[in-house]
């Protein structure tokens, strides 16, 4: 299939032929040079210590992309982990792509699978590049500037591209939207945007359905901690020295709800807690799990190992329904207020202004269970704010999963795009739509597309904390002003 950044006449390049430049961009150069050339690593305005330079190791590709592309590793000047594949039929252009999470570990495997999972999009033509970030745990703009830096590396070996495109899903749609705004006013940087599934109401007011989670939790089941057990504010998650494991946590769910018994086994105290912590949370029985483990660990990380101890949450305000005694619920469950430079720090990290100057596609499934849907209607608020909103489509499916959508929607998300950006013209989601059946007679994955669905405001859904409505939650000028304090956000 002819993708949409084809060259003139379906003439496609290969990465092997001989670089010359047009249009003020540098052709690909010979294979056989990429692996002896040096990568300089920057990283745009992110602290970064130059270190030797790095060379990129041919390595062998994923399955699907064995007789397709020529794959490389390395690692760049601050630790962080890359692969980088090249199409045999490349259409000269580049998408580099931001990964999720956040892992709380990493290692050289992660991009190889990454790449795996998005071997559609190597497939179509484009050459792609990805990277683990320089540490696990916590950091958005950690993970956008190691985004932007993979762009460098790849650049500094292949030649520009014709076009680059930022891809992001789930976490890595916050990293990617992040990096979009922070380095996509550079000449040559990036072309468009691609956010799936994205986290894109920000740190700071994301993880607020999890803060609920947190302490409904505990009132109802009293087993994280126990009473028997050394108490701790639950804004911690977890405690910095805690030996709990992610089975540990999962078994005291268990204990509490029945989550893994038949209905017909639970007693009737664990159905009736499953029935008011999904009541009250709004979360889907079938990603209560995943969430609280993220409310434990995920907090842990952020409040022991990235802001010092300080807590950056707050649940004062907030009124919680649905349960079958919210006088009790709202008598008893733990409240706590944010440490004010906790907030700014975990904000200035992760949150959005909206000022993104590149187009921008969204696709997001209706029925997520991790990250909601309305997490778009946040991100729209956002970019209406900044008058930004005519850079922004968004799309959405009748799918029900988080981390994987259908390969046709991608793929046809991502010949939309560049077709936007290739001749300016803005699609709608119904144009999108239509067009993903010539996708989906190659992949057969299907085409779940709902384009006349709007999402409803991010407070419908996610409990808001006083002064929550107002979108963006930072602006451009605190931004500027936050920049100037010595230590401010997550360090790298």
């Amino acid at each position: 299939m002819k993708t949409s950044d084809a060259p003139p006449h379906g003439a496609r390049r290969s990465p092997a032929g001989p670089a010359r430049r047009t249009a003020g961009r540098r052709r690909p150069a010979v294979l056989a040079a990429v692996i002896t050339a040096t990568l300089l690593g920057t990283l745009g305005n992110a602290p970064a210590t130059r270190a030797d330079t790095t060379r990129p190791t041919a390595t062998a590709c994923p399955a699907d992309l064995a007789d397709k592309a020529e794959c490389f590793n390395g690692r760049d000047a601050n630790g962080a982990y890359y692969t980088m594949a090249v199409p045999r039929r490349w259409n000269g252009s580049l998408v580099v792509h931001a990964h999720g999470g956040p892992d709380f570990s990493y290692d050289s495997s992660g991009p190889t699978e990454d790449l795996a999972r998005w071997a559609v999009m190597v497939d179509q033509g484009y050459a792609w590049a990805g990277s683990s970030y320089r540490r696990g745990g916590y950091g958005v703009r950690m993970a956008a500037a190691d985004t932007e830096n993979v762009r460098r590396l790849f650049t500094d070996t292949f030649g520009r591209p014709d076009r680059t495109y930022l891809h992001g899903q789930s976490w890595g749609g916050n990293v990617a939207a992040k990096a979009a705004e922070t380095y996509g006013r550079q000449p040559g940087a990036y072309d468009g945007v691609l956010l799936t599934n994205g986290l894109l109401a920000g740190g700071s007011r994301g993880y607020d359905h999890r803060v609920d989670l947190r302490v409904v939790h505990q009132f109802y089941c009293r087993n994280l901690p126990r009473a028997s057990e050394p108490q701790y504010p639950l804004w911690q998650g977890l405690p910095a020295d805690s030996d709990l494991s992610p089975a540990d946590v999962h078994a005291r769910l268990q204990e509490c709800t029945g989550i893994d018994s038949d209905p017909a086994d639970r007693t009737a105290r664990q159905q009736r807690n499953l029935d008011d912590i999904l009541a009250v949370t709004g979360i889907p029985e079938r990603s209560l799990d995943t969430n609280l483990l993220y409310a434990t660990f995920l907090f842990q990380d952020i409040v022991s190992k990235r802001l010092g101890g300080r807590n950056p949450f707050t649940n004062q305000g907030v009124r919680y329904g649905g349960s079958h005694d919210d006088r009790a619920l709202n008598a008893g469950v733990a409240r706590f207020s944010a440490d004010p430079t906790a907030r700014r720090d975990l904000s200035y990290d992760s949150d959005l202004t909206g000022r993104v100057p590149l187009p921008v596609l969204t696709l997001h499934a209706i029925d997520d269970p991790q990250v909601v849907v309305e997490h778009e209607a946040a991100y729209r608020a956002t970019l209406r704010s900044a008058s930004q909103d005519d850079h922004l489509v968004q799309t959405f499916t009748t799918e029900s999963e988080h981390s994987e959508l259908s390969d046709s929607e991608y793929a046809n998300s991502l010949s939309a795009l560049a077709t936007w950006v290739r001749t300016g013209r803005k699609p709608t989601p119904r144009s999108i739509a239509r067009t993903c059946e010539d996708f989906d007679s190659t992949y057969g994955t299907g085409c779940h597309y709902d384009p006349g669905f709007s999402p409803a405001p991010y407070a419908t859904r996610i409990l808001p904390r006083p002064g929550g409505l107002h979108w963006p939650v930072m602006t451009a000028a605190q931004e500027r002003a936050w920049s100037r304090i010595d230590g401010v956000g997550i360090a790298p």
